[in-house]
């Protein structure tokens, strides 16, 4: 693996299909030892996950990360509420956005960048049902055309 290489641990699809993504921000995550052994060996889900903004501080809640086998007593709890490390601009710019009607913070990526573990946040906007609908046609077109594509080049 290359020093600035993006080595994926886990992504949350439902974050694309349930919110417009508008801004990405990279974040760093305050984990414990254990944690960071058990991410190396890709146990974390952040399908349930959400973050908010507290007293300054950014937390993401509800991220699974499982026990280490071989940690023992040095395991957290799998649902603790972990710290992210941004920049205090930075916060206090994700905080006057989320104050406007509709936005929120969603977590997309979670990876190691180099040797640190990595979050990629989105400020985000939810969708309607009809918009969910008219991406799910939007797909559904561009795979057929591919079909049809790859048909007529076949023959």
């Amino acid at each position: 693996m290359a020093k600035d290489g993006k080595k994926l641990i886990a992504n949350n699809p439902k974050s694309r299909h349930d919110y417009f993504l508008d801004e990405y921000i990279e974040a760093g995550l305050e984990l414990v030892g254990t944690e960071v052994k058990s991410l190396r060996t890709g146990k974390c889900s952040i399908k349930e996950a959400w973050v908010r903004i507290q007293n300054g501080e950014v937390y993401i809640y509800q991220m699974h990360i499982s026990p280490y086998e071989k940690g023992n007593i040095f395991n957290r709890d799998p649902l603790r509420p972990r710290r992210l490390l941004l920049h205090k601009n930075e916060i206090l710019k994700l905080s006057q956005k989320i104050k406007e009607k509709g936005y929120t913070l969603v977590p997309v990526e979670v990876y190691f960048k180099g040797s640190r573990v990595k979050i990629e946040i989105a400020l985000a906007r939810g969708k309607k049902n009809y918009d969910k609908r008219r991406d799910i046609a939007n797909k559904d077109q561009k795979r057929e055309a591919l079909r049809d594509f790859k048909i007529r080049n076949l023959k």
